[in-house]
């Protein structure tokens, strides 16, 4: 059985594809032109400098925890400030941007003894979002809210005991539960694409894919998947241990919209493997989100890159007809997201092929 691209094939892609009840648009778009995805949230929320007490607000300034540092948790108590930041991206030309929910399942909000605010914090965030992109949107430049689920801070497949390799702290059904939560809540809040993103561990990710569907099954709503790894050093794998082909392979089920990476290297690092998700990947729009560089504490932002760095290297990626959807990670503001939109405005959009697979 052959697995190699034959030709473009819009008819091939849109049978691949599921009927969207939300962004119905958004292929089409991916089609035309590559789209800009919003930079990182928590560099611009860093900016702020906000106390202890300004995470609190009024609601939860008798909270016996500590919560500064909880992002998510700035979508109840400085909704503001979280509006300003999408608001920043999508006028420095984002087409999609992320909700304020990387963190947000009951999993990682445990950490904080705010568990409990999972669903809220998912809902109120899309709200936001959905907000600001009602804002822009225009009838020739519509936007959208990309529904964020992170990876948590456990990992299903590595045990946290060194001694005890069989050990686990978290279980497939707990990540099931907590992304079918949090899934609800951005649904419910209006969003139109949901992104798992920054996977490291492939079986979180396939809780969170199992969960997104029987979301889309109880609801009966059916929105665009994007699936985004990070590959975490020169190894070319992600964290538990899989290559970016193999990853490719234990996710493609779902069919997604796109596939890519994101976080952990900048896009220097990240090129070959982007180029290996261009190979196997050739009927799924590509998405790359890298970080600004490597951390450089005594950066501004954290990272060493200038827009005029990343902006150069992404536009690279998209001469070489690489990418669909580019954008920002750690270190990455609405200058880099500026920067980078204008560099790959005058590229054309990287075609898909069906495959005989």
């Amino acid at each position: 059985m052959g697995t190699g691209p034959v030709s473009y094939n819009r008819a091939a892609m849109n049978r691949r594809l599921p009927a969207y009840t939300r962004a119905r648009q958004l292929p089409a778009i991916l089609e035309e032109r590559i789209a800009i995805l919003d930079g990182a949230m928590g560099t611009m929320i860093q900016r702020f400098k906000l106390s202890e007490a300004q995470f609190r607000g009024e609601r939860f300034a008798d909270f016996p925890r500590d919560v500064k540092g909880n992002n998510e948790l700035l979508s109840l108590t400085r909704p503001d400030i979280i509006r300003d930041i999408h608001e920043g991206y999508l006028a420095a030309g984002a087409d999609l941007v992320e909700t304020n929910t990387f963190g947000a399942t009951s999993i990682a909000q445990d950490d904080y003894g705010m568990g409990h605010l999972a669903y809220e914090m998912n809902l109120e965030s899309a709200r936001i979002a959905r907000a600001a992109c009602d804002k822009f949107s225009t009838p020739d430049r519509p936007r959208f809210v990309a529904g964020a689920l992170g990876p948590t801070p456990k990992t299903a497949s590595i045990s946290p005991d060194v001694n005890d390799p069989g050990a686990r702290n978290v279980s497939f059904e707990q990540l099931r539960a907590a992304y079918h939560e949090q899934t609800r809540g951005l649904i419910e809040g209006g969003a139109d694409v949901i992104l798992v993103e920054t996977i490291f561990d492939t079986l979180n990710a396939k809780a969170a894919l199992f969960a997104i569907d029987e979301v889309f099954e109880e609801t009966g709503e059916c929105l665009p998947i994007m699936i985004s790894g990070t590959v975490t050093d020169a190894s070319g794998r992600i964290l538990s241990g899989q290559t970016v082909t193999a990853f490719w392979h234990s996710v493609r089920h779902a069919k997604p919209l796109s596939i890519g990476l994101n976080c952990a290297l900048g896009a220097a690092l990240m090129r070959p493997y982007i180029q290996e998700l261009n190979r196997v990947a050739p009927d799924t729009f590509i998405s790359c989100y890298p970080n600004a560089g490597l951390p450089n504490p005594m950066s501004d932002t954290g990272f060493d890159e200038t827009p005029e760095v990343t902006s150069r290297l992404v536009h690279e990626f998209a001469a070489e007809g690489l990418v669909n959807i580019v954008g920002g990670c750690c270190g990455t503001t609405p200058d880099h997201i500026g920067a980078i939109a204008r560099a790959v405005a005058p590229v054309g959009a990287r075609r898909l092929f069906a495959t005989t697979a």
